[in-house]
């Protein structure tokens, strides 16, 4: 809805296109002052064979009215079904590619229906091989409101300390995400765990905000923290709006995420100006440069992970020289025009300079 709302309007006329029953998108783009067009309103949400019978039936009906000259996909169903009417009707299709580069539809699908694959990011982007779409593959990060650059840290951290009851020499680690095993939650209870090991006098906390995803991880989750004695020690939080608040209200965001296609917490925390301690895994390692705006340790390593930590908590100069840099990099890499731009180059190219519908 970002890209939608600062499009060009001179040169290129969007058009949201919503299935089925109405829902969160739909509140979404009235929300941002768009009329999305509805098909199918009876459909279920439910994918099934059917369904997507029906709605490729229908994309089919509607791309071959001329009305557009660009399908821009974002998830893999939709990829797949308007990708494949889009190749049948002769519409270009961009595919935007927010997920694994071993996903099947990136694999096998992309390279005979998409003119122009989105990555967002180096990992994410499709693998070069004899059939694929990289050479179709532009590297375009995700936007982000720049504007949360201003959110007070003190104010944030004032908040989390009053509900927790904690005092003021508490340092306060983060994890942000839904609770799913590419997440790595237990990771980062066994790596405050091992802060506490090597270090019993640093007042370590970890905030947990999120809800699982993977069905019993949690239940794992809370059987773990009783296991390492960690009651007291890690807190969870829940799910939290706004959620900037929260994140500058933390001393350290850890992130023991692996193949992460490019992590929105990163980026936001950099914005926030906590700085990071991540996996060197998937797209965390273009995000961060190493010791300038951010801290990489081996993935799946509690005590590496632990040990970059410390070296956070125990010297603020080197925190404070990180959260500098990171903030200045956020901000002048990840905004919402450079991400719109280059969007609209791709647009541009694919249709030639004409007013693109």
């Amino acid at each position: 809805m970002t890209l939608i709302q600062n499009l060009d309007r001179r040169r290129f006329d969007p058009r949201v296109i919503l299935i089925g029953e109405t829902g969160r998108v739909d509140w979404l783009a009235r929300n941002a002052g768009e009329s999305p067009e509805r098909i199918l309103p009876g459909l279920s949400s439910k994918p099934g064979l059917l369904s997507s019978v029906r709605i490729f039936r229908e994309a089919i009906r509607l791309l071959s009215s001329g009305r557009f000259d660009v399908v821009h996909t974002n998830e893999g169903r939709m990829h797949a079904l308007w990708g494949s009417a889009a190749r049948v009707c002769g519409v270009a299709h961009v595919w935007h590619h927010r997920g694994n580069p071993d996903a099947r539809g990136l694999r096998f699908l992309a390279p005979l229906t998409a003119n122009q694959v989105i990555s967002v990011s180096r990992f994410a982007a499709p693998y070069r091989s004899g059939y694929s779409a990289a050479r179709r593959c532009t590297v375009i990060h995700s936007p982000f409101d720049l504007s949360i650059a201003d959110t007070s840290r003190t104010e944030g951290r004032r908040r989390a300390l009053a509900e927790l009851g904690l005092t003021d020499e508490a340092m306060l680690v983060g994890f942000f995400g839904h609770f799913s095993d590419r997440k790595r939650p237990l990771k980062f209870i066994e790596t405050i765990a091992a802060v506490r090991r090597a270090d019993p006098a640093i007042p370590v906390h970890g905030l947990m905000f999120g809800e699982e995803h993977d069905r019993g991880l949690q239940n794992q989750m809370e059987q773990a923290i009783e296991r390492l004695g960690l009651q007291g020690r890690i807190h969870l939080m829940g799910f939290r709006k706004p959620g900037e608040t929260w994140l500058a209200g933390c001393d350290v965001l850890l992130v023991p995420a692996v193949e992460e296609p490019f992590g929105r917490t990163l980026i936001e925390a950099m914005l926030v100006g906590t700085p990071i301690v991540a996996a060197a895994s998937g797209g965390n390692v273009e995000a961060i440069d190493d010791k300038r705006t951010g801290l990489l340790a081996p993935l799946d390593d509690p005590e590496a992970l632990a040990r970059a930590l410390l070296s956070l908590l125990r010297d603020p100069a080197l925190a404070q020289s990180i959260r500098l840099n990171a903030r200045d990099h956020a901000l002048a890499s990840f905004g919402i025009e450079t991400h719109v731009r280059g969007v609209e180059a791709i647009y541009d190219r694919i249709n030639a300079g004409r007013r693109v519908r």
